[in-house]
């Protein structure tokens, strides 16, 4: 059964950073695609970062390019998302999800498996 399940979420203040672990299951995270994705109150959801299977090529959204950094540990069968220099629009629920695809899918078609997201807040 596929299972995506997030963690690292919390509460930090702008300039902060975060680091988000997505632990997948049923699914080899090397063999398939991983998006990171965020929904802000009042705001559709947005896809932010991916990383594609076999040799973990990344995209990134202009709003995270520079400061977010997507990495894989296939040991572990882990995705992470690691945030830097946070600003309170960074607020939002973080989920990780898959299309069981190799390479990234854009929009949110497709992506059958999502985790149960987790909070992030920005502020002081």
């Amino acid at each position: 059964q596929v299972q995506l399940v997030e963690s690292g979420g919390g509460f930090v203040q702008p300039g902060g950073s975060l680091r988000l672990s997505c632990a997948a299951f049923g699914f080899a995270a090397k063999d398939h695609a991983v998006t990171w994705f965020r929904q802000a109150p009042g705001k559709e959801r947005e896809g932010i970062s991916c990383i594609t299977a076999g040799d973990g090529s990344t995209k990134y959204a202009d709003s995270v390019k520079g400061r977010f950094t997507i990495s894989k540990d296939n040991a572990k069968n882990t995705v992470y998302l690691q945030m830097n220099s946070l600003k309170p629009e960074d607020t939002a629920v973080y989920y990780c999800a898959t299309a069981l695809a190799w390479m990234c899918i854009p929009g949110l078609e497709g992506y059958d498996y999502w985790g149960q997201g987790t909070q992030v807040t920005v502020s002081s």
